[in-house]
């Protein structure tokens, strides 16, 4: 991906700066976005190439829903 290029080392500074750990947080919070971006539009794409797979899992998780206890 392009953008992983672009990037900069958020941990250059190592245990000593402050301002660092608030960029590694932010950039970990921005890796973790992406990675649930592409996680939800594969899961996307698996129901649209199959189905009846799809239709299924969504039977199981109603069923584990109507029978949790709260």
């Amino acid at each position: 991906m392009p953008e992983q290029e672009n990037r900069s080392n958020p941990s250059t500074g190592g245990m000593g700066g402050g301002g660092g750990e608030v960029d590694w947080e932010a950039e970990r919070r921005r890796r973790r976005a992406r990675f649930l971006r592409e996680l939800a539009e594969a899961r996307a794409l698996r129901d649209r190439v199959q189905p009846r797979r799809a239709k299924a899992a969504r039977l199981r998780h109603a069923m584990r829903m109507r029978t949790f206890r709260w």
